[in-house]
């Protein structure tokens, strides 16, 4: 596909045979899928699979999020044409991507929830393919993390939020989007010592051990040091990166359920993920995007952004880093 094909060709989510490199589709028109990749249910030779969870049944005071995925995927057709930028490859061109659609579950029995997201995940990774997810809530990085750490045992977290979400919580059947990296920790799932949570800027006096590089030391050492302290801890373990669009100041990111001022401009969460170029990363999310609560599409648009980053970070593991 070439620019000149924009005036003939229309729903590459359904319609393209090729499964890389960039679409040059209207953006205001056309079957809206994440960065016009097809959909597709066959993971077979798939490297990275995009799926939606639109689940909020646990947003402090905001609900909403259960539109993220959608609002995500609309934001991402203006992007769909260009490589991502700063980047010396192109994850498109070069790795079969595609939106593997959105997790079915019954939103009126929340008790099977976390069983069923954890059973779609683990059929993504059966597949040989890695997981990027568009929530939905805070709480799906537990049932994803318990597919994870079930292929590659305990893993790193990183991180992006306002919050540290380890608040005490020892009734693991509790669906909460604040406790839930409390019990991926007690469970072990995630293990503390070489995991990093960036951006934080709320108050939790027992962190469980994991490495905090909180809002004000960030601002004072910037995204670079940020990135290479990340790297650092984490070093070579496999690692799952967990992006609360919080972690954005509200004014770059107003829809989110629970916004918090002093956070991370979109410029130094973009150089942050281009930072952690390296880490062994294995799957990520971006969570917490509330579109009803932000008229001008901002969030999800640096919604849409942060996912292609996590594909852009698959890839460069992918192929070695070079």
């Amino acid at each position: 596909m070439a620019l000149e094909d924009a005036k003939n060709e229309m729903d590459h989510a359904f319609t393209r045979t090729d499964l890389k490199g960039p679409s040059f589709e209207l953006t205001f028109a056309g079957a809206t899928s994440f960065l016009r990749r097809r959909y597709s249910k066959d993971l077979s030779g798939v490297d990275i699979a995009v799926t939606g969870v639109p689940f909020d049944q646990a947003v402090t005071n905001r609900p909403g999020t259960r539109l993220g995925p959608r609002a995500i995927r609309e934001a991402s057709a203006l992007q769909a044409p260009d490589p991502a930028y700063g980047w010396p490859f192109d994850v498109m061109s070069e790795r079969v991507i595609v939106d593997y659609g959105d997790l079915a579950f019954d939103y009126a029995n929340v008790p099977s929830f976390p069983g069923l997201l954890t059973a779609h995940i683990k059929g993504i990774l059966e597949a040989g393919a890695a997981s990027v997810v568009l929530g939905g809530d805070h709480y799906i990085s537990f049932p994803i993390l318990k597919a994870y750490a079930e292929k590659f045992g305990p893993m790193s977290l990183i991180q992006i939020d306002a919050h540290t979400d380890t608040w005490v919580d020892d009734d693991m059947d509790r669906v909460d989007h604040g406790t839930m990296f409390y019990k991926a920790v007690k469970s072990g799932i995630v293990d503390p010592a070489t995991s990093v949570q960036i951006g934080i800027r709320t108050s939790n006096e027992d962190t469980l051990g994991v490495n905090i590089i909180d809002a004000r030391e960030f601002h004072r050492i910037g995204p670079e040091a940020a990135a290479a302290r990340a790297r650092e801890i984490v070093g070579d373990r496999p690692c799952y990166l967990s992006f609360d669009i919080d972690g954005l100041d509200p004014a770059f990111a107003p829809g989110t359920g629970t916004p918090v001022w002093g956070g991370l401009s979109s410029a130094q969460a973009a150089a942050l993920l281009r930072g952690l170029a390296g880490v062994n990363i294995q799957g990520g999310d971006v969570v917490e995007v509330s579109p009803p609560f932000d008229t001008t599409g901002a969030t999800a648009i640096a919604g849409a952004h942060v996912a292609v980053e996590l594909c852009q970070l698959l890839g460069w593991r992918m192929r070695g880093g070079a």
